[in-house]
């Protein structure tokens, strides 16, 4: 069976990223005898300049004809001055839509060899770290109606949920859980907002169908500071659109570099969004400076959801290890001085092919 890929590069260091992600699954598929085939769409930035607008019709309806979607980056400061609906972030808002994908599993772990990269004391991370952060991502406050008065002296973002879609997040989430250390915490701020407090109420009624999780809330103020003073508490995170947006990125940097971190866009059926959760970075766009290993891992994500192909998934994950354990660092997960050990600095290119060949090593 061959299987479809839709590729969208985007802006900035999207390309420079994702060119390493397709080279990571021609490996695994050179390895295993897969089939994959590639296809490149324009999207954000890119296809505002290209087509007028952030997401073109047809750029959708390929992805939706794809077994999965692997994602760069898109937006950048040449596009800031254009109009919410036009600026290239309107376009990966509409691909999500459009496609359906309401669960965003975001995994948070810390790689031995990356320890050191962690900006917390090693005592709090010691034994390890590996959260699951679920962020419901078609709703809340990112879709909610919005607008400016006459005189644009105020502005309004509506926070709205229904609890269908409460319920499908907190499905996977219940899911991941139990597949898990048991353990899921939503998180909101169910003492001010009340669509927090739906989320408190679908979450409790639920529980009764998952017995083997153990379920509590948590505040999101309160989130953020748990997160750098005890993370080892959480197991699996999940939360509303914004929330889940801030407290990723946040977990993120705790792994080292929010260039570590991949993610899982998935929807009850049709193709599966993967991209890391990193920005387009345009300063750094075509120098060779980005780390690839977030996309790559997004690209084991995209064979383990989409493709059902778990060995292959499996494969790409331990090249990365290999490569982190010979000593093979982007910059922005180094170390510097006398501490850097037998780290090695290389580039984009550099650090994909060396897990590509990892890969097809076995």
């Amino acid at each position: 069976m061959k299987y479809r890929i839709a590729l969208i590069p985007g802006d900035g260091i999207g390309p420079d990223v994702v060119e390493q992600g397709v080279i990571a699954l021609r490996a695994v598929a050179e390895r295993f005898s897969r089939e994959l085939s590639f296809a490149e769409l324009p999207m954000g930035g890119c296809a505002i300049d290209e087509c007028g607008e952030p997401l073109p019709a047809s750029t959708l309806a390929a992805c939706r004809e794809s077994d999965a979607v692997l994602l760069g980056a898109v937006g950048g400061p040449k596009w800031d001055h254009l109009g919410g609906k036009l600026r290239p972030e309107a376009g990966l808002l509409g691909l999500r839509a459009g496609l359906g994908v309401y669960a965003n599993l975001r995994p948070a772990r810390v790689f031995p060899e990356l320890a050191a990269a962690c900006p917390l004391r090693p005592d709090i991370i010691d034994g390890g770290l590996d959260i699951l952060i679920l962020r419901e991502l078609t709703g809340g406050i990112y879709f909610g109606e919005r607008g400016r008065s006459p005189d644009g002296e105020s502005a309004w973002d509506t926070e709205r949920y229904s609890r269908a879609e409460i319920c499908h997040l907190l499905e996977r989430g219940f899911e991941a859980a139990r597949g898990r250390s048991g353990r899921l915490c939503v998180v909101d701020k169910a003492n001010v907002l009340e669509s927090s407090r739906l989320w408190r109420e679908t979450a409790k009624a639920m529980a009764r169908d998952w017995p083997s999780v153990e379920l509590s809330f948590m505040y999101v103020d309160n989130c953020a500071m748990q997160l750098v003073a005890n993370p080892r508490q959480f197991d699996v995170i999940a939360t509303s659109n914004m929330f889940g947006d801030i407290l990723s990125d946040e977990a993120a940097m705790i792994t080292g570099s929010i260039g570590m971190l991949a993610s899982a866009s998935l929807g009850d059926s049709g193709p599966g969004l993967y991209e890391p959760i990193h920005g387009s970075a345009p300063d750094l766009a075509g120098q060779d400076r980005a780390n690839p290993l977030a996309t790559i891992l997004s690209a084991a994500m995209l064979l383990r959801y989409s493709l059902g192909f778990e060995e292959g998934a499996r494969a790409i994950e331990a090249a990365v290890s290999g490569a982190l354990a010979a000593g093979l660092r982007c910059a922005d997960i180094a170390r510097r001085g006398d501490a850097a050990g037998g780290e090695r600095i290389v580039g984009t290119r550099e650090m994909g092919q060396a897990v590509a060949e990892l890969i097809r090593r076995g």
